[in-house]
């Protein structure tokens, strides 16, 4: 599958299990975590990463890219999990 199969060109997001999934989000996840994983990257850009994956990680969840995908540092990797924890405790 090719991604303008998933979401065309005219279409920016899309709304799964009530949650609206813009196009760009695993993309701009992965460009948070890796200033996250950065250990030369200010506290301030690390806190702002941060806060912009904690607001993701409810759609990647939905999207299921962590059932097919496994975050190799294992410090955010612990970090994602404990969010999703609680994400799903909430629900």
């Amino acid at each position: 599958m090719r991604a303008e199969q998933v979401l065309p060109d005219s279409i920016n997001q899309t709304e799964i299990g009530g949650t609206t999934i813009r196009k760009g989000t695993v993309a701009a996840f992965l460009a948070n975590a890796r200033v996250w994983c950065d250990p030369d990257a200010s506290k301030a850009a690390r806190t702002e990463a941060e806060a912009d994956m904690v607001d993701a990680i409810s759609a990647l969840h939905l999207l299921g890219l962590f059932d097919v995908l496994e975050i190799r540092d294992r410090a955010l990797r612990e970090w994602v999990d404990a969010r999703q924890r609680a994400l799903q405790s909430q629900s």
